[in-house]
């Protein structure tokens, strides 16, 4: 745990010694992480928006390509959320029957569907910004048989602009003195600003109540 944990607060370390080992392979390990992260429901703890944003801030100092980049991630977020919703249609039954899967942590599958049900199909918008939620809404989409079609949509608008938020914002702002000196903490504001959606929906629900 403690290794994940350094990984996550320190991707920015790790990143820069994979692109001087692997060069050009850098971009297929980044679409990788991405693509686990958001398509293997098993591997929720990889980092997301922590490894766009370093990723966008390496463009900026030409370590690595936005061009290139951007749409890469776009579509490792892209099809890892459809491979995960057809695992979820896949498993539907076996969930239906048993109401829960060896490899996968009911308490987060149970929120997942909380907060699917709270707000339907913009919870694939939604939950790009949200870790763990992230890995499960849509697996929970393909478990609850959303039309395709539908959670396409959803799954496409809520990539464009996560991969965009973070890789843009890490080109734009990571090359700043204090932002490198301090990534860490940076890290860490990413994930708490990440856990505002979900208490800005909680809080306009309970206004409408």
């Amino acid at each position: 745990m403690e290794i994940i944990i350094d990984f996550i607060l320190h991707f920015d370390r790790y990143l820069g010694n994979f692109i001087s080992e692997y060069g050009a392979v850098t971009y297929l390990i980044l679409f990788l992480i991405v693509f686990c992260e958001t398509g293997l429901v098993v591997t929720p703890f990889l980092p997301g928006d922590s490894l766009i944003f370093a990723a966008g801030a390496f463009c900026a100092h030409g370590s690595l390509n936005i061009v290139i980049l951007f749409p890469l991630l776009l579509l490792a977020a892209v099809v890892g959320d459809s491979v995960n919703y057809a695992i979820g249609k896949g498993l539907s039954e076996k969930l239906q029957k048993s109401g829960r899967l060896k490899f996968i942590k009911r308490e987060h599958l149970e929120r997942t569907a909380a907060f699917f049900e709270r707000h339907g199909g913009k919870t694939i918008v939604i939950a790009r910004f949200i870790p763990i939620i992230r890995t499960f809404a849509p697996f929970v989409a393909g478990a609850g048989k959303m039309e395709y079609r539908s959670f396409f949509r959803y799954n496409v608008v809520g990539g464009l602009a996560w991969v965009a938020l973070f890789s843009f914002g890490g080109f734009f702002f990571g090359a700043l003195p204090w932002v490198q000196g301090n990534f860490s903490f940076i890290v860490i504001a990413i994930i708490l600003i990440s856990l505002t959606p979900p208490l800005l929906l909680k809080l306009a629900e309970r206004r409408g109540k």
